[in-house]
């Protein structure tokens, strides 16, 4: 049971990074707006998206912030895996 703690992060986080992936797959195909998929994927990934596109200056059309999401995410989760 000792494993139970980082199992649970790593599973938690390896939906939100598909999660994540699932949304810059979304904006390269043309999906309705009122997909339900679309509006579920927006909605979990939009809290942690804005604040970083915030911080990022504007490259124009370029959206980095998954990219950045993902790093941080993932080191993140390594950081406290290694903890427990």
């Amino acid at each position: 049971m000792s494993n139970f703690p980082s199992i649970f992060i790593n599973v938690l986080t390896n939906i939100f990074l598909g999660a994540l992936i699932g949304r810059v797959i979304l904006s390269w195909i043309s999906v309705s707006p009122s997909n339900p998929i679309s509006i579920f994927i927006h909605q979990v990934t939009e809290p942690i998206l804005a604040p970083i596109r915030r911080l990022l200056p504007r490259m124009g059309t370029l959206d980095l912030s998954p990219m950045i999401a993902i790093i941080l995410i993932t080191v993140i989760r390594n950081f406290v895996i290694n903890l427990l």
